[in-house]
């Protein structure tokens, strides 16, 4: 078991807590992963606590994610809500282009909203979760940005914010469109988000069936049938990308999420995805490693009253090992520093990185543990000659590096 520091821009020295290098050499979670296979050619499942990657395969590849980029639909909706622009009062109008191209006569999945009727917020977001309605896609679409393709600039921007790095949206319903492109770590990472952002109004992804214009349709989530736990999220299916499915389930207070796309049937999507949640809840066993606000590293600060600052996690740092099993693993602490003071209490300044060889298995933010106030005249002195120092030593080193 190997424990390193890393170094972000600029001089970052961190020493990690002694209790993490103890407890990661128990195991990781790719070593029993080897062993496991699945049909889909797009999949991963991770751990949403902690953000360990239990399993992946080509999870950074991408694919169209037909009907599950409604999960930026439902993203960019809830967002409104958050920031008070949409209420439960809100009403969308059911314009023709959203009838004729997202109704019944478009050919996918439909609201069966009636043309020029108007559809209060939380019946069009069951009509775009439960009901998967393109007709509700593009109502809200509109209804928030005046077109479709200006809605998807939000959900571009929305993603980037979100650290969706290699998705790209140009619509809200997941119609085919040729650079419409997600990952299934983006997925997973969206889904997460959506989780943990807005917990009271995820809970409508597992409602099981929604009436509008009297027809009842059942959600299209098959988990959702299944003695796993599931509490959400979103299927897909386009013939280009095959059947899809962003899901969540707890069982004994874990979570996971899993996501996998590219299956022929639907049958294969169900079994699979449920083939992946068991045995990610039965292989695995989590072990709390620092409890929230625990010293996980330590950063240097300059020009304050003191030289270092405790990183501390607001979560608990578990890691979910393979119940027996051992293999080694990296734990890395990294920052951009030296921290200038004064530097406020629970600032984000770094991660906290777990691998096993390419393999990420933990990766969590790290904040300021303490307030760290402004040093005496002389000591910011002393600092800032120290860094001078330091910085035209590493400016020599690198020409030194790169004429050799």
């Amino acid at each position: 078991m190997g424990v390193r520091a890393t170094t972000g821009a600029g001089r970052a020295l961190v020493r990690l807590a002694a209790g993490l290098a103890l407890a990661v050499a128990l195991g990781a979670p790719g070593a029993l992963a080897q062993g496991f296979q699945t049909l889909a050619p797009h999949a991963i499942l991770i751990d949403a606590d902690t953000g360990a990657v239990l399993f992946e395969k080509a999870a950074d590849e991408p694919f169209s994610p037909a009907s599950m980029a409604k999960l930026m639909t439902v993203e960019v909706l809830f967002d409104e809500m958050r920031k008070g622009r949409l209420t439960q009062d809100s009403e969308f109008t059911i314009s023709e282009n959203a009838w004729k191209r997202g109704g019944a006569g478009g050919g996918g999945s439909s609201m069966f909203a009636q043309l020029n009727s108007r559809v209060r917020l939380p019946d069009l977001l069951r009509g775009i979760i439960v009901q998967s309605g393109n007709d509700a896609a593009i109502a809200a679409a509109e209804g928030v940005a005046g077109t479709e393709d200006n809605f998807a600039q939000i959900m571009n921007r929305h993603a980037r914010e979100i650290g969706l790095t290699k998705s790209l949206f140009r619509n809200a319903t997941g119609y085919s469109a040729p650079d419409q492109k997600v990952t299934a770590r983006d997925l997973a990472r969206l889904a997460i988000h959506l989780i943990e952002t807005y917990p009271e109004d995820y809970k409508l992804f597992s409602e099981r069936e929604f009436t509008w214009n009297k027809i009842r349709q059942q959600n299209r989530n098959p988990l959702l049938t299944l003695d796993v736990g599931a509490d959400g999220l979103k299927t897909g299916y386009l013939e280009e990308s095959g059947y899809g499915l962003t899901g969540s389930a707890v069982q004994n207070g874990q979570r996971l999420v899993v996501v996998l796309s590219g299956l022929k049937t639907a049958r294969d999507r169900a079994a699979e995805s449920r083939k992946l949640l068991d045995w990610g809840f039965r292989a695995f066993e989590a072990r709390q490693i620092f409890a929230p606000g625990e010293t996980v590293a330590e950063a240097e600060t300059f020009g304050g009253e003191r030289s270092r600052v405790p990183l501390v996690t607001r979560k608990p740092v578990r890691l979910l090992l393979p119940r027996g099993n051992a293999d080694r693993l990296v734990a890395r602490a990294t920052y951009q520093g030296p921290l200038a003071a004064p530097v406020a209490s629970g600032r984000e300044v770094g991660r906290l990185k777990v691998t096993r060889g390419e393999q990420q298995v933990l990766d969590m933010p790290l904040y300021t543990g303490e307030e760290v106030a402004a040093g005496t005249m002389t000591q910011r002195a002393l600092d800032a000659a120290l860094e001078v120092g330091t910085g035209w030593f590493r400016s020599a080193l690198n020409r030194i590096t790169h004429k050799s």
